[in-house]
């Protein structure tokens, strides 16, 4: 575990002072799927549960979500969820099969299903939810923060559309280009239950909040500019000022520009750019998380230690700086180099 001592929870501890631009006594770290399927704790769990009962049994959510901060020392504790679970409720069937991923059962081609899905009360149809939030809570102990999260709309609509992963996107394309009109009405709805669903996590005690935009890169720069970026900007209008926002999304380098326009307190880089050019294309205005590349984590520890360095050069002390990578950690990744990397970002970021 990390040498810093971490009393009661406050907005001075270091990840929620870096997420509003101010000095902290180290950089804080957190890891995109720091709760998963590298860590035993979480395979053991899943030998008993599904993805899905997993999702649904709040006390179990909560212990999953635990484990990064017992094990790892990480700075905040992300709420174990899925972003697909919004779905649900709308209509649309969601179910996990084991290696296939995700899969939508009845998804969206037209205007006329758009009309037809129903209106959600968050409070009901994801109570679950809410219920790993206080229970998380009452664990912590004001030891670290919790992000809670959702997935941003074009990535939830894409999943809608396409019914499970895809890889070039064709039916989303197809409605997005053919019927504007009804992938404009999907947005809209999907801003409004994500919106409701965000909400109710403060509600219910995170400290912070993360957007995660994982299939937006996918698009080109005017499509972004025209069918996502009001949509963006309407969400975060609906969440933002009650507590620190991460507006997340991989591929984007293309148009940071456009992702920093939608808004967010703080803006997630992935690998494919480098923080300090990332950063002034975001604006010096902005915090920025990230951003390191999830295979590093597969190689030995001198590496890691080396990687971490110059990624902490680059953000040159800045504050605003939250360590992440620039994606999830992959699942064949060694615990102990996870704990290594957080360690070393302590040691070498310490002020």
């Amino acid at each position: 575990m990390p040498r810093y001592h971490r009393g009661r929870m406050s907005s001075s501890v270091p990840f929620l002072l870096a997420c509003r631009r101010q000095p902290v006594p180290y950089t804080p770290i957190w890891l995109m799927r720091q709760a998963g399927r590298y860590m035993a704790e979480y395979r053991a769990i899943r030998e008993r549960l599904s993805f899905l009962e997993l999702c649904k049994t709040p006390s179990a959510a909560a212990e999953v979500t635990l484990q990064p901060v017992e094990h790892m020392g990480v700075d905040a504790a992300i709420l174990f969820a899925d972003i697909l679970l919004v779905l649900e409720p709308l209509g649309l069937g969601l179910s996990f099969a084991k290696g296939d991923g995700p899969a939508i059962a009845h998804p969206v081609r037209d205007a006329a299903h758009v009309a037809r899905m129903p209106r959600v009360d968050v409070a009901d149809g994801l109570a679950y939810v809410f219920e790993t939030v206080r229970l998380v809570k009452q664990e912590l102990r004001g030891r670290v923060p919790l992000i809670g999260f959702a997935g941003a709309p074009f990535t939830l609509a894409s999943y809608a559309i396409e019914g499970a992963g895809s890889r070039n996107y064709a039916h989303t394309k197809r409605l997005m280009y053919g019927q504007p009109d009804a992938f404009d009405a999907l947005m809209a709805r999907l801003v409004e239950v994500t919106a409701d669903y965000l909400n109710g996590q403060i509600d219910a005690g995170v400290e912070a909040v993360q957007v995660f935009d994982s299939w937006v890169g996918n698009l080109a720069p005017e499509d972004y500019r025209a069918r996502v970026l009001p949509h963006m900007q309407e969400l975060f209008r609906r969440i933002g000022g009650r507590v620190p926002v991460i507006n997340f999304s991989t591929g984007t380098s293309g148009f940071l520009e456009l992702v920093s326009a939608a808004g967010g307190d703080v803006v997630g880089l992935d690998w494919r750019i480098s923080l300090a050019d990332g950063w002034q294309r975001v604006g010096h205005d902005r915090a920025v998380q990230g951003n390191l590349d999830p295979g590093i984590l597969l190689g030995p520890r001198n590496v890691i230690r080396e990687r971490a360095r110059a990624l902490l050069k680059e953000a040159g002390g800045r504050p605003g700086h939250v360590f992440n990578l620039g994606h999830g950690i992959l699942p064949e990744t060694p615990p102990d180099n996870v704990r290594a990397l957080v360690e070393t970002v302590h040691e070498l970021s310490a002020r």
